[in-house]
């Protein structure tokens, strides 16, 4: 298939733009609309992993920290074994322990408490924490409070310094709860651009024009299997090698360690398995 047969079908799927940059070069660039800051959905929850990475570097926090010493003000009056045994990490993999996912895109408009973290640590932990994947945004969020509560100041205001700005990212939108908090689970809203510098920063192994932003060791992590094997610590892992920040209606930045790419998109795309595949059986091939 050539790239405008490529380009013929995606754009019938919802794509909006496609950007692949490989050895430092940009190989490909189409987009069927202006390039504007849009949601990036889910794949907010990959910022929120690095300022977790960074807050770690930063000796805010650590992953071993249990939930009910972290948020001791708002527990349930009466904690189960699992949510005991939760840490820190145990949000960042999507085996949290819950029964069911919380705080979802068609929930949070609904809820009449206000305190997220005390409406999430009441709902049921029904497995042990680290044994069950399931996706679910009380990880991340709580994970994104963690950060905001040890920093004190909101996500944004954490990254901008830290990243962000360093990255040449002006100060962007970011979802909050009803007290104000950063939503680490979504919500943020970048240009394709924008977010596919991300995923050179994570090629790039942490670095970005010789400094290093994100640790070395955390991109590591980020990059391999955890608790299951198709995922890691807020990012999706994929075939050949691949990992990448992933939001709804396939808004991608993938990261390709073995061909030293990057391939972001943005769409509206409500089934993404097709574009997947096309990404896969026709750009990649071209890397």
């Amino acid at each position: 298939m050539s790239l405008e047969q490529f380009e013929a079908q995606a754009s019938q799927i919802g794509l909006l733009g496609i950007l692949v940059t490989k050895d430092g070069e940009q190989v490909y660039r189409k987009t069927w609309d202006d390039e504007c800051r849009r949601n990036v959905y889910s794949a907010s929850k990959s910022f929120t992993s690095t300022a977790v990475g960074i807050a770690i570097r930063e000796g805010l926090l650590s992953l071993d920290e249990k939930l009910v010493d972290v948020f001791p003000d708002e527990l349930p009056e009466v904690v189960s074994d699992n949510l005991a045994k939760a840490t820190v990490r145990d949000c960042l993999t999507m085996c949290l322990g819950q029964g069911k996912p919380f705080l979802m895109g068609t929930m949070r408009p609904f809820y009449e408490e206000d305190n997220w973290v005390k409406l999430c640590l009441a709902q049921e932990f029904t497995d042990a924490p680290g044994e069950k994947f399931l996706y679910n945004n009380v990880g991340p969020y709580l994970a994104g409070i963690l950060v905001q509560r040890r920093a004190g100041c909101d996500l944004v205001s954490y990254l901008t310094p830290r990243l962000f700005k360093p990255l040449g990212i002006k100060r962007p939108t970011w979802e909050c709860d009803p007290l104000g908090n950063t939503f680490g689970a979504g919500g943020l809203f970048l240009t394709m651009r924008e977010l596919h510098k991300l995923g050179l920063l994570y090629l790039n192994e942490g670095v970005w024009e010789g400094k290093q932003l994100v640790p070395k060791e955390w991109v590591e992590e980020c990059a391999k299997a955890q608790d299951v094997p198709h995922y890691s610590y807020l990012f999706w892992r994929g075939e050949q090698g691949t990992y990448r920040a992933d939001g709804k209606y396939c808004q991608l930045s993938i990261i390709v360690p073995e061909k030293n790419a990057v391939i972001t998109t943005v769409a509206e795309c409500r089934d993404s398995k097709p574009l997947n595949r096309l990404i896969f059986d026709h750009v990649y091939p071209m890397l």
